[in-house]
């Protein structure tokens, strides 16, 4: 599915296949890139200058440049380059569809558990909705 936006076109997928779902599991392993998600929901659209500014005691440059490339590859991060600058943003896509994977079966049933507990707990009487029926009139 493809959305113009302007001069923008903005591609969203319903599903991942292995490669990709590889590709951000991969982003997702490593502490010191889920700290630059982090940095990235914060001050979206910020520049690699700024996270190599933030993580300058713990590595170098070119090591978050390595870091950003497997986010961007994961499908994590979004760049846009603005003249010489590369502008970041956290794409929030891929954990979505990991999450709706994964938990989407067991969503109902936990909801309905959680419901049934609500009820019993406030001593409410619970009863099924019966079908509606038609009413026939034969004139």
């Amino acid at each position: 599915m493809t959305f113009d936006i302007g001069a923008e076109h903005v591609t969203l997928r319903a599903h991942m296949d292995a490669e990709q779902l590889d590709a951000t599991f991969f982003a997702l392993a490593s502490d010191l890139r889920r700290r630059m998600l982090d940095l990235l929901k914060a001050e979206p659209g910020c520049n690699v200058n700024r996270v190599a500014e933030f993580f300058a005691a713990e590595v170098g440059r070119f090591a978050v440049m390595k870091h950003l490339a497997a986010l961007e590859r994961g499908g994590l991060v979004i760049a846009e380059r603005q003249g010489r600058d590369k502008r970041l943003w956290f794409n929030v896509t891929p954990i979505q569809l990991l999450h709706e994977r994964w938990t989407t079966e067991y969503s109902v049933y936990w909801a309905s558990r959680l419901t049934r507990l609500k009820y019993d707990a406030e001593g409410a009487e619970v009863t099924p909705l019966q079908p509606k029926r038609k009413d026939r009139r034969h004139g």
